[in-house]
């Protein structure tokens, strides 16, 4: 018997001790702009600082995606990613590839200011989108992909622990990086206690 599929809205805002995940809405496209001027978040990504038009033209993308509604083609999820302790933004994610039947979601599109790296955001960040992912929305299967050069990406996954399913070759073009080959990690359903516990555990230590 096949279960239910993900039903209701892919955001929510979501709250953790460093972090709170808000729905991408138009207020949080000033705080984003100033929290993406870093270049070094942009190697393996679409340069979003390259101007401001750039920029906005992403933002305005994404609303119109998160905008489409369940079960459109190129439904996404996304999130502004609010620091705590003083308000900040301080990045963004979001879930993508969305296939509500298969109860399957991918999470991606991540990028943080340099300033939270290796500070648990990007733990609690994952923490909570899997939360809801698996808790909430009802998924078997989550997935991630990055750049397969992206060392820093890879680890980083493999780290949550997700398993490494393989590299799809030449798999996609990306702006101002070029084509590139992806590397496929997954959690499904049966792993996520495990990988729950493990995310709490390194928050601890942060």
């Amino acid at each position: 018997m096949v279960e239910p599929e993900v039903d209701g809205p892919l955001t929510a805002t979501l709250s953790g001790a460093l972090v709170t995940l808000e729905p991408l809405a138009e207020e949080h496209r000033d705080g984003l702009w100033k929290a993406a001027q870093a270049d070094e978040i942009w190697t393996w990504l679409a340069r979003l600082n390259t101007s401001r038009d750039y920029f906005d033209a992403w933002f305005d993308a994404t609303l119109a995606t998160d905008a489409a509604g369940e079960g459109a083609p190129t439904e996404t999820g996304a999130c502004a990613v609010r620091r705590n302790a003083d308000g900040a933004l301080v990045g963004s994610s979001r879930y993508l590839n969305v296939r509500r039947w298969d109860r399957v979601v991918e999470i991606g599109w991540t990028w943080f200011n340099p300033s939270v790296w290796g500070t648990g955001v990007n733990v609690e960040t994952k923490l909570l989108m899997f939360m809801n992912a698996f808790e909430t929305l009802g998924c078997v299967r989550v997935e991630l992909k990055t750049d397969a050069r992206n060392e820093r990406s890879r680890g980083a996954m493999t780290r949550l622990p997700a398993q490494f399913e393989g590299i799809m070759r030449k798999h996609m073009v990306v702006p101002d990086v070029g084509q590139r080959d992806s590397a496929y990690f997954s959690v499904i359903d049966d792993e996520w206690p495990t990988v729950r516990d493990a995310l709490r555990a390194r928050l601890t230590q942060c």
